[in-house]
């Protein structure tokens, strides 16, 4: 049986920045591997100022997505700024229903002031997070995975993704986090099944997990906490329908796939998916 498909996960840059990683591309891509709809995130302004264009991240994605009702805006916080609580604000204005944050490349940490003020805005806003979780080149300290306990402890109704679920590295930690808070109210910790499929010659990559680990993940956690991911542009058509193929093959239950592949996705966003 194949189920619909609402993806979240797509960094969207100008063409000057990465002529791979447009609007236009991304759309080819979903309609090769038949995905409906898309959750785009904004680039970090790092990237853009790299080669001085002229927009800020937020107001460049919005404008990139404008013409498109199946993609759905999540901004980005620069937290080179003090003004945390402005930056929320700004992205709520612009329609986003989420936020993405990247602690190892934009170098701060989990459960730092300024984060904790971002987390704060954005449970008042009911945001979605996305994390970028996982080994990326960057002290370690700051971007564990149990410190998402943390998070999870301190902002109740804060509901946030980890992308990568820690990936090969972290991924029981990762776990943990989601089952000690399978009893709170209210579902607010999920696993983002983004980069899921193997190296080509069957070994794991940084971010890749085993059948049993997501059969386990799915066993322990319920049909309800998971969530696809593309990450596009840096995983292509090829890969994305490799992804996709190994969840339709998975060993769980069928609502599980459904919810993997879209469901969920929808229900957090507050998105039609009739």
């Amino acid at each position: 049986m194949e189920h619909r498909i609402f993806a979240n996960h797509a960094h969207i840059f100008p063409e000057e920045v990465r002529a791979d990683g447009t609007v236009e591309k991304l759309l080819e891509l979903m309609d090769e591997c038949g995905i409906e709809k898309c959750v785009c995130f904004a680039p970090f302004q790092a990237y853009l100022d790299r080669v001085g264009f002229a927009k800020r991240s937020n107001e460049f994605l919005a404008e990139a997505i404008a013409p498109y009702e199946n993609l759905y805006g999540f901004g980005v916080i620069d937290f080179t700024r003090d003004d945390m609580e402005d930056q929320v604000a700004q992205i709520v204005s612009l329609g986003f229903r989420g936020i993405k944050l990247h602690p190892a490349f934009q170098e701060f940490n989990i459960m730092s002031e300024k984060a904790q003020r971002v987390y704060r805005a954005a449970q008042e806003n009911d945001l979605f997070l996305s994390f970028h979780t996982g080994i990326h080149w960057h002290r370690i300290a700051d971007y564990q995975m149990l410190l998402y306990d943390e998070v999870a402890c301190h902002f109740p109704r804060l509901r946030f993704s980890m992308e990568h679920l820690g990936g090969y590295h972290f991924f029981r930690e990762g776990l943990a986090v989601m089952v000690n808070h399978a009893r709170d109210e209210g579902l607010h910790t999920f696993a983002g099944w983004t980069t899921i499929a193997m190296d080509n010659d069957g070994l794991y990559h940084y971010w890749s997990h085993s059948d049993d680990e997501l059969r386990t993940l799915v066993h322990q956690t319920g049909n309800d906490a998971h969530i696809f991911g593309l990450d596009f542009p840096y995983n292509d058509a090829d890969y994305t329908k490799k992804a996709i193929e190994r969840i339709e093959n998975l060993a769980v239950p069928e609502e599980a796939k459904a919810g993997i592949l879209g469901k969920n996705l929808a229900r957090e966003l507050k998105i039609d998916w009739n």
